[in-house]
């Protein structure tokens, strides 16, 4: 009755009734091949760490790319952002340079001429507040990215490309163009072409 006892309560007891597991023996059964696909898996785990360091400081290093990318655009977008508005007053200032040209050669009205100056002076001191400069490129070489030919003429007093004159002055926008110079530029005498003719 006793044994009896003792089977009902290894049934009812799921400890009891679980056998017990043996110990593994080191060096038998699966266990052994474990040490080299640990070493495997660690190695493959590091390369993989080492490729999720590379592309966060890649990330990193374009996310400060687009930030300076960005200061600089503002920084040309606060700069620049008048460009339009001061291409329409360079029309104002030709036309005061005009009219002020015109009244000096006529002799009338002193204080027409006195006027007309003060109004240019402030115009171009409003000018260089925010930038913008006048260039007059007479005497100096021609330059296609600052000065428009308007025509060519011969000079044997001037090396060729040489701004002879200045029709219209340029300006510039913070060292941009803004509108290029018209102007006259020398080129060689054809003469010399004749003589060996």
């Amino acid at each position: 009755m006793s044994s009896q006892r003792d089977n009902v309560q290894q049934e009812n007891d799921p400890k009891q009734s679980v056998p017990e597991e043996e110990p593994e023996v080191a060096g038998a059964g699966p266990a052994a091949g474990e040490g080299g696909d640990a070493e495997a898996r660690l190695a493959e785990l590091e390369a993989l760490a080492e490729e999720r360091r590379d592309q966060a400081l890649r990330a990193q290093a374009e996310l400060e790319n687009q930030r300076r990318r960005f200061e600089r655009e503002l920084e040309s977008a606060h700069k620049f952002a008048i460009e339009r508005f001061a291409a329409e007053l360079l029309n104002v200032a030709d036309s005061l340079e005009m009219g002020l040209e015109a009244a000096r050669k006529a002799d009338s009205g002193g204080s027409i001429v006195e006027g007309t100056e003060l109004t240019l002076k402030a115009l171009h001191q409003a000018f260089e507040k925010f930038g913008i400069e006048a260039e007059d490129p007479t005497g100096q070489h021609f330059d296609p990215e600052r000065h428009q030919a308007m025509t060519t003429q011969e000079s044997s007093e001037h090396p060729p490309n040489t701004v002879l004159m200045t029709m219209q002055k340029g300006y510039l926008l913070h060292g941009r163009v803004l509108r290029p110079a018209m102007v006259i530029v020398s080129r060689t005498p054809s003469g010399g072409l004749n003589e060996s003719a």
